[in-house]
């Protein structure tokens, strides 16, 4: 997922694909102690997905509240 497409998402849907990101990530992480993943890179992935929408968030609450407190 890139930085793009995350910003058009409004705060509600990036909350939700973090959630359903965290859970995949939980999931492969399982696999691999299983050692029944294919694709190791896939945790890497996630896991810049996940950082990638955690600052994305942030920076979107931190201008809202900017925005509500200059009105």
């Amino acid at each position: 997922m890139t930085a793009k497409e995350i910003r058009e998402m409004s705060l509600q849907e990036i909350e939700k694909k973090l959630s359903d990101t965290r859970s995949a990530l939980l999931s492969i992480q399982l696999k691999k102690g299983a050692a029944t993943i294919e694709k190791s890179s896939s945790i890497r992935e996630q896991r810049r997905d996940i950082a990638r929408m955690e600052t994305i968030l942030l920076q979107k609450k931190r201008a809202h509240v900017t925005e509500g407190s200059v009105s």
